[in-house]
């Protein structure tokens, strides 16, 4: 077995401060490492010292050279941000002297629409699991209030597989929820998400019986009893997807993009918004408002006279 080098260790203690200090998740944690791992690798292959302060620019550019033809851009981009965080948390600790990494640059992803669902294809997906019978099928009574709390309340996938049973106040008609950087915010429940929720929560006691040891207050429950995985959920989301609209590409962020436009489309303003989807920058929200413009373009062009005159070229 290889002894860990300095390289190693420096990773290491770039993961501890993630996890502790930026209160990072564990997924971006995970993603991070995973990226520096594979850049260590690299680095031993090529027979250059594993000390991130021998290392310099050349080396980085190397590295990420063997990258872009396998990659897209927004790829390119998260593994440039990992070898530059992970170089200026080294140069902040006065680990290294000067910060190689700076002159990396960031590879430009297009920036597209968020995509989304129509309001008909929203309540086609809703329906999906039969509301019948719903007692005898607790896994539908489940997925049913899982996609009308994806839609109703816009919360990032992460965030809903992570709910307690205690987040949900059904008397304040509203769910707890921890975002990014472990900041809290309450998010309002619509009636639909609250009567689904009722529905399947009896059942999720059932579910419970056979609950893995630490998972007891988990929300969402898979059917051997422990806490659905992220994975497991974009299973569901996708699964319903296809089921009700037609659409086996669908995943829990088009979910998100799906509450955001249409409360955009039925008049609510964009901070309520940006507070409603925890967003820390208000021109991240900014990007509905496109979405809604080319609707209404849409709209106009096969229903406004003057264009359809121009249409037919008179």
């Amino acid at each position: 077995m290889r002894a860990s080098d300095p390289l190693d260790q420096q990773i290491d203690a770039f993961a501890q401060y993630l996890a502790d200090e930026r209160r990072s998740s564990p997924r971006t944690v995970e993603t991070y490492i995973r990226d520096l791992r594979s850049f260590a690798g690299w680095v031993r292959e090529e027979g250059l010292p594993a000390d991130a302060r021998e290392l310099d620019i050349v080396a980085l550019r190397g590295f990420l050279s063997t990258l872009f033809r396998s990659n897209q851009a927004s790829t390119m981009k998260k593994k440039v941000s990992a070898v530059r965080s992970f170089f200026k948390f080294l140069l902040k600790r006065q680990i290294i002297e000067r910060n190689p990494a700076s002159a990396l640059r960031t590879p430009k992803v297009p920036k597209g629409l968020p995509r989304f669902l129509t309001v008909d294809q929203a309540f086609r997906v809703m329906e999906a699991p039969p509301k019948e019978d719903m007692r005898a099928k607790p896994l539908k009574a489940r997925d049913r209030a899982l996609l009308e709390t994806l839609y109703g309340t816009g919360v990032r996938v992460g965030e809903l597989a992570s709910m307690n049973v205690g987040d949900c106040d059904f008397t304040e008609a509203s769910v707890r929820v921890l975002g990014k950087g472990g900041k809290e915010r309450v998010v309002p429940l619509g009636q639909s998400a609250l009567e689904a929720l009722q529905d399947y929560l009896p059942e999720r006691l059932g579910m419970r019986s056979e609950a893995k040891e630490g998972d007891g207050d988990a929300l969402w429950l898979a059917r051997g009893g422990g806490r659905l995985s992220i994975r497991q959920v974009q299973n569901i989301v996708r699964r319903h997807g296809t089921l009700g609209a037609g659409r086996g590409d669908l995943h829990p962020h088009a979910m998100r993009h799906t509450c955001a436009t249409h409360l955009l489309d039925a008049g609510a303003d964009l901070r309520s918004i940006q507070e409603l989807l925890g967003h820390s920058s208000l021109s991240t929200t900014q990007r509905y408002t496109h979405v809604s413009v080319d609707r209404l373009m849409e709209v106009y062009d096969r229903a406004h006279p003057l264009a359809r005159d121009k249409a037919d070229g008179s």
